[in-house]
């Protein structure tokens, strides 16, 4: 609320304009003096008011930075955070990539045989549109034992048909297509295991419909079929000497939580490395850091007093600013539980002596993490470590019914009094100055009146006189 729109109402209204013209008086002065004096007393009001807002947005402020600090926290105290591996291939025959389970080691892989789709090759046909029979069926049987059957009833079963029914039936477990080889008979129907290895391969095919029969029908190990077989592999390698047999060139069990994806032969070993990943831990760390001194900053800022003019800030001697400081500085200090590490002062931390803020050694953490991450653990994770400190403190303080919801709740509470004063002062002031102006206006029509009666007296006796 602004002090001087109240003067200012007042002075517009119209009548205190005329005061003083009768009575040659300096009334509109007196008023004016009259309502700046009132006002004054609406000023340490507005003081308590402008304090009480510059509060609520000095705790928004600094319930923000508190809310960073803990969505930084939160990775820390989860223990698997410091548990993370990577694989480290040292050749292209094939990628790794760590699951869960898996144990840091190292590994030699040869690549013998990539695992591959069988293929069936039909003998070259002169159309791709003239029907092979009518009607019948064609039933697929793969080397799983898995069997289905094709009814092409009613169907087209040209080689375009057959195409189009065969990759309309997934269950069959291949794929069909056309190839063209340009001959007088040109059109050979390839059929493609939809799975890699020799259990996923056509072991034979077969039709009650003559046409097709003679098409299309196999038995594998039957060098008297019309159709061609490119046999399927599985996938062949030795880790560490010991042979593996695939079907799939993905591997997810070989090496326990790791999976291989094989890319090329090759007769030489290639080493594989599964070693501890210290960068996501160290960046965890890291993004700690910088939230606790973005927090740290912060409150000085808001709680910062300046000497030379005397200037309070914002949170100067606030209690939950104190509370909060005294809260930051006993998580940090948190002590391990157990281990070599006592404190994250142990992981290459350290603390700036003139400003508080903290840094972080990332090389001494990095080698700490790789030599013993365990210990390292004890620190940061888990129910006792610094980084569950740190969530804990920041919960407490940013939950429904915390230390800030109180703190903010109350702020608004004395704003709203503070509100209501102000307008009941300026009420008061209002009829007060109401009242002057009443007064000030008999008071001009008196001294008017007693004016015009002197000027009257005044002629009458100079009359008297004349005559």
């Amino acid at each position: 609320m602004d002090i001087t729109s109240l003067s200012s109402g007042t002075q517009n209204s119209g009548l205190i304009s005329s005061l003083g013209v009768g009575s040659g008086l300096p009334l509109d002065d007196l008023l004016d003096q009259l309502q700046t004096s009132e006002n004054a007393s609406l000023q340490p009001i507005q003081a308590q008011e402008d304090t009480a807002n510059a509060t609520l947005s000095a705790y928004g402020t600094l319930q923000n930075s508190i809310s960073n600090l803990q969505a930084a926290a939160q990775p820390l105290s989860n223990p698997q955070s410091f548990n993370t591996l990577q694989a480290n291939v040292g050749g292209s025959a094939f990628t790794a990539t760590v699951d869960g389970g898996a144990i840091a080691g190292q590994y030699d892989v040869t690549v013998d045989q990539l695992a591959s789709a069988q293929t069936l090759v039909t003998a070259g046909q002169a159309s791709q549109t003239i029907s092979n029979g009518t009607g019948g069926s064609l039933t697929i049987t793969l080397a799983n034992g898995t069997s289905n059957t094709l009814d092409l009833t009613g169907k087209d079963t040209s080689l375009n048909g057959l195409v189009a029914a065969i990759n309309g039936d997934s269950a069959l477990g291949v794929s069909a297509t056309l190839v063209n080889d340009g001959s007088a008979s040109p059109y050979h129907l390839l059929l493609i295991a939809q799975q890699t290895g020799t259990q996923a391969a056509v072991s034979s095919i077969s039709s009650d419909n003559a046409n097709l029969q003679n098409l299309l029908g196999f038995t594998q190990g039957d060098t008297g079929s019309g159709v061609t077989e490119r046999a399927a592999s599985n996938a062949q390698l030795h880790i560490d000497g010991v042979a593996i047999s695939s079907p799939s060139n993905t591997l997810q069990s070989a090496i326990t939580g790791v999976t291989l994806t094989l890319q090329s032969v090759d007769a030489d070993p290639t080493k594989l490395d599964i070693t501890h990943d210290t960068t996501q831990a160290t960046q965890s760390v890291q993004n700690l850091v910088t939230a606790y001194n973005s927090v740290l900053s912060t409150l000085q800022s808001l709680t910062a007093y300046d000497t030379g003019t005397q200037t309070a800030s914002p949170l100067t001697g606030n209690p939950l600013a104190l509370q909060v400081q005294e809260q930051l500085n006993n998580a940090l200090d948190t002590p391990s539980s157990s281990g070599s590490l006592s404190s994250v002062f142990s992981l290459g931390l350290s603390t700036d002596p003139t400003t508080g803020q903290l840094s972080l050694n990332t090389d001494t953490f990095s080698s700490l993490l790789a030599s013993d991450p365990t210990d390292v653990q004890n620190v940061l994770a888990g129910a006792s470590g610094v980084g569950q400190a740190f969530q804990t403190m920041s919960d407490q303080l940013l939950q429904t019914g915390g230390a800030f919801s109180s703190a903010t709740e109350g702020t608004k509470n004395l704003l709203s009094d503070l509100q209501a004063q102000y307008q009941q002062q300026s009420d008061n002031i209002s009829s007060e100055m109401d009242n002057y102006r009443q007064e000030f206006t008999a008071l001009d029509s008196m001294m008017a009146q007693m004016n015009s009666l002197s000027s009257y007296l005044t002629q009458q006796l100079a009359g008297l006189s004349n005559g």
